[in-house]
This record gives structure tokens, C-alpha cells and sequence, in this order.
């Protein structure tokens, strides 16, 4: 007895086309994202001491005093990409092109996110932008923990990052350049690591200079 097993089949690819586009969809919360309000943060990273006049225990020869050498590795292999992100003050004049060298005064009752300063915060208006940040922010492979490169514990967050797709609490997360690292403030973080991979930290450094041009 013959069968059709057109319809059988039309249903498996179905079915098929359905698994693949699960698969790629960002992991909760960030699939949220895209259709939230969502504001990013420039936050001051590391706040050095009134006066820093030696390097820290530790540093290698020729440090910045008083930097820590998670940001002073970073400023040496790639904050040039990000100078925007650089807190005004803690760099030497010169040393970076670009980089803010003028500290902006710290009132008692300056504005934080999470305990940081905020330099500067925008509106995340672009849906394209929201919902590259939730592709690379939502994916596991973003991530190993080969990557991270500061202390557990320890995090030295240039950006913020808070959304919320109505009333309610927000998904606040703080991300980390100089640590190579994305750590969560509000949610359970939903991958296995929190260490940005090489391509993750590209991907990120693209979106931020769209989000907060040079110079903003």
C-alpha cells in the first residue's frame, strides 16, 4: 500500500524551521531588549585616591600610579578603541589621543549606577543597536571563563546597561572592558560564564561607539 508522505514531511520542516529559529533567539532576559526602553551608562571605572603617587603593589614598571593592572593592560592593548570610555583625569595628557584628561569635580551627591560613577548616560533609541546588543549579550558562546581577565569579586565596569520592557523592576548588568567581563546587578545571568571572548569584546566595542560617539 503506497503511502503520501508529502504532508509528513511538510510538517517535519515546519517543525525544523521552528528548532532553528528558537536556537538563535537570545537567551532571557535580553530578548526583551529589542522591544524595551533601555538606557546606557559611561561609568568611571576605577575612582584613584586624592593622591596617587606610586604605582600599585604588584604593577609592572612604567605603570600609571595608583592605576590597578587589569585597567592599565587594558589601556596598554586596547583601550585606544575606546576612549570615550577612559574617566576623565586618570590618564596622563597625551597618552591615549582622545581621551578625556580633565577630571569633571565629584560632588558628595554625584550620580551612580550600582555603586559607579555616571559620566554620561543616553537613551538606547535604535531597535538595530537593542537588538545587537541582545544577539551578543544573549548568546552563550559570548562567553567562556577563559576570558575574564580581573579577580573573582572584582570588576572595574566602563559601561552600564539597564532595561525594562514596562513597570517593574529593571535588568541592570554592568560591563567591563578592562576586565574583559559582564557581570549582572538585578538577574539571574543566564550563561555559564561571564568572560567576554576576543570577538564578543569587537562586537561590544562597535555598538558603544554608536551608542556614545567620540567626544559625546
Amino acid at each position: 500500500m503506497q503511502t503520501n508522505s508529502t504532508p509528513i514531511l511538510a510538517l517535519a520542516s515546519v517543525f525544523a524551521l521552528g528548532a532553528f529559529g528558537c536556537a538563535g533567539a537570545p537567551k532571557a532576559p535580553f530578548d526583551t531588549l529589542k522591544d524595551s526602553n533601555a538606557t546606557a551608562y559611561r561609568l568611571q571605572n576605577y575612582e584613584p585616591p586624592e593622591q596617587a603617587a606610586a604605582p600599585l603593589p604588584g604593577a609592572a614598571p612604567g605603570a600609571i600610579p595608583g592605576l590597578p593592572p587589569e585597567i592599565q593592560q587594558w589601556i596598554q592593548q586596547g583601550a585606544q578603541a575606546l576612549p570615550q570610555l577612559i574617566p576623565p583625569g586618570l590618564l596622563p595628557p597625551g597618552l591615549i589621543p582622545g581621551a578625556p584628561t580633565t577630571a569633571a569635580p565629584v560632588a558628595a551627591n554625584v550620580p551612580r549606577f550600582h555603586n559607579y560613577r555616571i559620566l554620561g548616560q543616553t537613551q538606547v533609541m535604535d531597535p538595530e543597536l537593542k537588538e545587537k546588543l541582545a544577539e551578543v549579550l544573549g548568546d552563550d558562546d559570548s562567553f567562556d571563563n577563559a576570558s575574564a581577565r580581573c579577580a573573582p569579586g572584582t570588576i572595574y565596569p566602563e559601561l552600564g546597561l539597564s532595561w525594562s520592557a514596562g513597570p517593574g523592576a529593571s535588568n541592570d548588568l554592568l560591563i567591563s572592558f578592562s576586565c574583559s567581563q559582564v557581570v549582572s546587578r538585578s538577574f539571574a545571568w543566564p550563561h555559564q560564564a561571564t568572560g567576554m571572548k576576543p570577538g564578543t569584546t569587537e562586537e561590544l566595542t562597535k555598538i558603544v561607539q554608536k551608542i556614545f560617539p567620540q567626544g559625546s
